[in-house]
């Protein structure tokens, strides 16, 4: 057998891999298995396999029932999310800001800052970050253009720090609607599912899920595969 890469003949075994032999190539360090899938994975077994990552399943475990590498899914998740376009939105009269906790690389603690329209649902804006008031500044500066006639928080301490009194409601009870989106997030993401073995190992992923998920629910549907 040659190498795929650069044909060399000095190739050796190397375990199996979803049942398959794996090979290492001694000229150019490449591994590779046997009998690859011809010409590539088609577009609905991508889509296929992204739709599950959004449905609640975490990547390891779709490569369990599928068989094709979770690193593969995780760069058809990036692949994905760049072929989104930029999304239009309703300015709101009054948004409601959250920031729920979850767990990224080692368990390191990070937050993911959400605003919604309070009279639709899905989120608007979102950024991830530690708890601090820089991260909601980042956020502030993407939202405080909308001028909005209120702005609904649970009343962290951050948020008076920018936002003025007279444009402040404190109330958990009529943050129903951003409550609402994050627990949607929980829901069909894996990696933010309460007390669970499976979590982000970068920010970058967790960005990209998150933002594809939003898209997702928004419109039923992922962008095209290029």
């Amino acid at each position: 057998m040659d190498c795929p890469y650069c044909q060399s003949h000095k190739v050796v075994k190397n375990g199996h891999r979803q049942g398959k032999q794996s090979y290492l190539c001694r000229e150019c360090g490449r591994q590779f298995r046997e009998n690859p899938c011809p010409g590539g994975y088609s577009s609905d077994v991508k889509e296929l396999c992204v739709k599950m990552s959004l449905n609640g399943m975490g990547f390891r475990a779709i490569e369990r029932v599928t068989g094709i590498s979770h690193n593969t899914i995780l760069n058809w998740v990036r692949v994905a999310e760049t072929q989104m376009d930029e999304e239009n939105y309703e300015i709101p009269e009054i948004a409601q800001i959250d920031e729920p906790q979850t767990f990224v690389g080692s368990k390191k603690n990070i937050w993911v800052w959400t605003v919604v329209n309070t009279k639709l649902p899905v989120i608007l804006k979102f950024v991830i970050g530690d708890s601090s008031l820089l991260t909601f500044t980042t956020l502030w500066q993407m939202i405080k253009g909308w001028a909005c006639f209120l702005y609904i928080t649970d009343g962290y301490k951050v948020y008076p720090c920018l936002i003025e009194d007279c444009n402040h409601l404190v109330s958990k009870t009529a943050m129903t609607r951003v409550e609402g989106e994050n627990c949607r997030l929980r829901h069909y993401l894996a990696r933010l599912h309460r007390k669970t073995l499976c979590y982000s190992k970068s920010t970058e992923m967790l960005y990209k899920s998150i933002r594809l998920l939003i898209y997702y629910l928004k419109h039923g549907q992922l962008p095209r595969f290029s």
